[in-house]
């Protein structure tokens, strides 16, 4: 194996959450770079997953929770990031895009064995992810870049143990080896 894709991680969101008004200023700073770097990886044909909370609509469908989202009042977060045609999508329950969701398997048959990470939260998702990522022996990179978070501190802090603790590279979404 050696593709590579890139994984967006809960970008369909609605923002109705606890967190959502300390989230939402990291959102907007990201949502220019995580633009270009889906662009860039849809150029590359690299595979394009969305990996998503599904809000506890365990009966609906990727469209139907698109949908949901962009009828929201942060629809403009959404619209820019929103799944082509050719993306796939994985619906999770949990932080990890890892825990009880068929994306292992889907990267095997794949043939993916790099992924790309990106979307929201640094701190809290994306850094979960990375490690069960690592524990399966896929490679990470995190665009810091292009990845959201809530608190600032605890961001760079998962930056570091994602670098550090899971050999993930980190580098910003101008780094011209990506895919």
């Amino acid at each position: 194996m050696s593709g590579t894709a890139l994984i967006v991680i809960d970008m369909l969101n609605s923002y109705e959450h606890e967190d959502a008004e300390l989230l939402l200023p990291s959102v907007r700073a990201t949502l220019p770079q995580l633009t270009a770097l889906i662009e860039r990886a849809r150029r590359s044909d690299a595979e394009v997953i969305y990996v998503n909370d599904n809000f506890g609509l365990w009966r609906s469908h990727h469209d139907e929770l698109l949908d949901t989202v962009l009828s929201g009042p942060h629809a403009d977060l959404v619209e820019p990031v929103r799944p082509d045609e050719k993306s796939l999508f994985v619906v999770k329950a949990r932080h990890s895009i890892f825990y009880q969701t068929p994306l292992e398997y889907l990267l095997r048959q794949h043939g993916i064995d790099t992924i790309v990470l990106c979307g929201q939260v640094t701190e809290q998702c994306v850094l979960y992810s990375a490690l069960d990522a690592h524990i399966r022996h896929i490679e990470v990179t995190v665009v810091e870049d292009a990845c959201a978070h809530i608190h600032r501190d605890l961001a760079e802090a998962a930056l570091r143990m994602m670098e550090r603790n899971m050999r993930a590279r980190i580098v910003r979404s101008t780094a011209e080896e990506i895919f």
